[in-house]
């Protein structure tokens, strides 16, 4: 579907471009929050993402599919984004410890909601490029070729910052509701 709406883009009808933003924009949104972790700038990287891929759009050659394409411009615009404002971002990545005595699993004492609500803010503690790789890794459901694809990282990096991500968002979880046990009893 995505190369009728290419060859119509590239054939004039700009309105075809719409196809596009209606398809991607909630995981180009979730990508670009996962690293930028403020919605306003995620918003600003993923606008700035499609008007780089519309003008860029006859340089799309076919090689990947369209999504994973966009998906790295995205990434791209994110980071560069990040680089831009570093000073008023923190993107330093804490040891994450395990869990100690009396951890206890999310299912046992919170609902969907709240789980949403512990992950979401999880992933803003984490660093930004262990965000980024289990959005697209748990979220959006990429395989580790196709994330190595999407960033150009290595296979060997990607599963390394993989298990990283995992630990860190192991460890700030478990912080959470650590805390939230507590208030709980």
């Amino acid at each position: 579907m995505d190369d009728l709406y290419i060859k119509k883009v590239l054939n004039g009808d700009v309105d075809a471009f719409r196809y596009f933003v209606h398809q991607y924009k909630d995981q180009a949104f979730n990508i670009a929050l996962s690293v930028l972790k403020n919605e306003f700038d995620a918003r600003e990287a993923v606008q700035e993402a499609y008007i780089i891929a519309f003008r860029k759009l006859s340089k799309y050659r076919g090689r990947s599919k369209f999504s994973t394409w966009f998906f790295r411009i995205v990434i791209n615009e994110s980071l560069k984004f990040l680089k831009k404002n570093r000073n008023t971002v923190d993107i330093e990545s804490g040891e994450a410890k395990s869990a100690g005595p009396g951890y206890t699993e999310m299912d046992d004492i919170l609902g969907r909601e709240q789980q949403k609500f512990f992950i979401d803010r999880a992933m803003k503690r984490i660093a930004s490029n262990e965000a980024l790789v289990l959005t697209l890794f748990y979220m959006q459901d990429y395989s580790i070729e196709e994330i190595k694809d999407l960033t150009g990282w290595t296979v060997s990096n990607t599963k390394v910052l993989l298990h990283r991500a995992r630990k860190s968002m192991y460890g700030e979880l478990n912080k959470e509701l650590s805390g939230e046990k507590k208030t709980l009893y």
